[in-house]
């Protein structure tokens, strides 16, 4: 790979890390099957009925 083409490259993956930063994320963090029912089972215990707002 020749020295221009290398900058280039190294160049432009600096430049989408940076705008990937500013950008907010749009997916919601994963919540695995394990950690939904623990939190529902945490729900049911204190008597509040759960409710998905995220949907």
């Amino acid at each position: 790979m020749n020295r221009r083409k290398k900058v280039n490259q190294i160049l432009k993956k600096k430049a989408k890390k940076a705008n990937d930063k500013l950008n907010p994320k749009k997916k919601p963090r994963y919540i695995s099957k394990a950690e939904r029912a623990k939190f529902e089972q945490e729900q049911e215990q204190e008597g509040g009925t759960y409710i998905d707002t995220e949907s």
